[in-house]
């Protein structure tokens, strides 16, 4: 046997391939993001575009395009990419004013420089140009696919609050509370993506999901990185998910398998928000006695290979762009093996 060709390293998976494949796609939703935030109310693009220009992964807009290029791609595909983002953008901005977040992707939220009012508000209009880009599309079935996904991530919100500083929730709460908080938009922005473009309806139905498992890992990885990564790694401050008392995967996992001391401690932290001094730690020491960060991971890795189990069905169509299928295939590989 070679050893040279079994001992050398695989890169890590990456957004990177998807990203070349569509940059200059996403050169025209950058640009029609910027003109459509355009208001006679200076406040309005300023706010917005504090939020947008940020950065982040543009993974909702990716993969809308991508969709659309499983069947060819569409002359409306930029515009409802520009839709998704602002869909985005705006429960960003509704998700900052509830968490009371100062920080995101390394900067000062929104709420935090001019406050909650004009960041429900902005929230808001962002909301509403999306709509009026989803009709731009003329497709009636878009539009449907994406409102019920807006109402399905204020549902997702809405129970999410329900769950706080509830430490005992089943882990079955949870995975709804993220398939609709974050997961559904990746799959709505898939399937209609592939929709605008007229696609075959198996074709669609697989890109939705595709994007719903691989939103699932990549919510899973998140939760489990805000109790392993520093601040600078996660643009956000380490340990957010745990002051905020919000229930997330590693912690029901340590809640379940841990001793009447551990749920005590859960109980007065996450649940009565009565923190002291080295709580975060006392915490991360908890869940790495019950392996729950691996174990977390672990099952963002199965939501993963089910993302791509989905993509297999969309190459038995035969009429996939096979580049394209091997870039979704390595984001959701990306998915579940960042840094943890």
């Amino acid at each position: 046997m070679n050893a040279t060709s079994t001992d050398t390293p695989q890169a890590a998976p990456s957004l990177a391939p998807l990203v070349a494949l569509l940059a200059t796609d996403m050169e025209q939703v950058n640009a029609r993001i910027i003109a459509r935030m355009a208001s006679d109310v200076p406040l309005v693009p300023e706010l917005a575009g504090h939020l947008i220009a940020a950065g982040g992964k543009r993974l909702r807009p990716l993969l809308t395009l991508a969709g659309a290029g499983l069947a060819g791609g569409s002359p409306h595909a930029i515009g409802l990419a520009t839709a998704v983002e602002f869909i985005h953008s705006a429960t960003l901005l509704h998700d900052d004013v509830i968490d009371e977040s100062k920080l995101r992707r390394g900067r000062d939220t929104a709420n935090a420089l001019w406050g909650n009012d004009a960041s429900v508000l902005v929230g808001d209009f962002l909301f509403a140009r999306a709509f009026e880009l989803m009709v731009e599309t003329g497709n009636l079935s878009v539009l449907g696919q994406l409102s019920r996904a807006s109402a399905q991530i204020t549902e997702g919100e809405i129970k999410q609050m329900t769950i706080a500083g509830v430490p005992d929730t089943p882990a079955e709460d949870y995975l709804d509370v993220i398939r609709n908080k974050t997961a559904i938009l990746f799959a709505a922005a898939a399937a209609s993506g592939a929709e605008v473009a007229k696609a075959s309806r198996p074709i669609i139905e697989a890109a939705h999901a595709y994007g719903l498992q691989l939103g699932m890992a990549f919510q899973i990885m998140d939760d489990a990185m805000d109790y392993s990564l520093s601040s600078d790694d996660m643009g956000k401050n380490s340990g957010d998910d745990f002051l905020d008392q919000k229930i997330t995967l590693p912690l029901i996992i340590a809640y379940g398998d841990g001793t009447d001391t551990e749920r005590q401690f859960w109980q007065r932290t996450v649940g009565d928000g009565a923190f002291a001094d080295g709580d975060f730690e006392t915490a991360c020491a908890i869940l790495q006695r019950y392996d729950a960060i691996d174990r977390s991971v672990a099952k963002a890795v199965h939501y993963a290979d089910a993302a791509e189990t989905a993509l297999a069905r969309i190459a038995d169509q035969n009429s996939a762009n096979p580049a394209l299928l091997d870039a979704l295939s390595e984001a959701a590989k990306f998915a579940a093996h960042r840094q943890i």
